[in-house]
C-alpha cells in the first residue's frame, strides 16, 4: 500500500475529523461558516481538518459566487475502498517483511505487548509510525483513544513510547518525535524469527 493511500486511510480514521466528512458528505457544497455551525467546531480547528482532507485528496476547495466551498471527492473515497478491498481481512501485516509485527499484531490490534525490550522497539515504531502525525500534538485523551483502538493497556503504550523516545510530552501534550530521534536500536525488520 503506498504512502497517499496510507495517509489518507488515517485521516479518515480521526475521530475528530469524522464531523466534517460527515456533513460535507450529507451536503453538495458547504462554506467554511457552514460547516462550523454543523460541526460545533471552532474555525481554527476545522481549517485545520480541511486542509488535511484537501492534502490527502478526500475533499476539494471550489469558489462559489466569491466565497470558497468545500466538497467531498467520492471519487477518492471509491478509490479508497477498491485498494482496501484487495486485502484479505485475516491477514497478518508484514512492513518491511518483519516477522516480529506478524506474531504479535493480528488485524490491525496488537495481541501482546512485546516483553523483549528489541520485539517490543518494533512494535512501538510501528505504533508511532501508523497511529501518529508527525507535527500533531496529542492531549493524554487522545493518545489514549488511539491507542485503546490497538490494545486495552493503553498506559503501558504510553509510557513506553515516551520512554523509548518515540514520543515526547509536555504538559499534557504528547508530541511524536522525529524519525532521526527515535532509539538508535529500533530496527524495524529483523532477521530472527518472532
Amino acid at each position: 500500500m503506498d504512502a497517499d493511500l496510507i495517509r489518507a486511510l488515517r485521516t479518515l480514521t480521526d475521530p475528530s475529523r469524522l464531523p466534517v466528512l460527515g456533513s460535507l458528505a450529507s451536503a453538495r457544497v458547504m462554506s467554511v461558516g457552514e460547516l462550523v455551525t454543523a460541526t460545533g467546531m471552532t474555525r481554527r480547528e476545522l481549517m485545520r481538518h480541511l486542509h488535511r482532507l484537501v492534502d490527502t485528496g478526500l475533499a476539494a476547495e471550489r469558489s462559489r459566487e466569491g466565497a470558497t466551498v468545500y466538497v467531498l471527492r467520492r471519487e477518492r473515497l471509491a478509490e479508497l475502498a477498491r485498494a482496501l478491498a484487495g486485502f484479505d481481512e485475516g491477514s497478518r501485516p508484514a512492513p518491511g517483511g518483519s516477522k516480529v509485527l506478524r506474531a504479535f499484531v493480528l488485524d490491525g490490534r496488537l495481541e501482546s505487548i512485546p516483553v523483549q525490550e528489541k520485539k517490543r522497539l518494533i512494535v512501538l515504531g510501528h505504533l508511532a509510525e501508523t497511529v501518529f502525525e508527525p507535527g500533531q500534538d496529542y492531549l493524554e485523551k487522545e493518545v489514549n483513544q488511539r491507542l485503546g483502538l490497538l490494545h486495552p493497556d493503553v498506559a503501558s503504550l504510553r509510557r513506553y513510547l515516551v520512554d523509548h523516545g518515540f514520543m515526547e510530552r509536555e504538559a499534557g501534550v504528547y508530541r511524536l518525535r522525529p524519525r532521526t530521534d527515535w532509539p538508535a536500536t529500533y530496527d524495524p525488520t529483523p532477521d530472527e524469527p518472532a
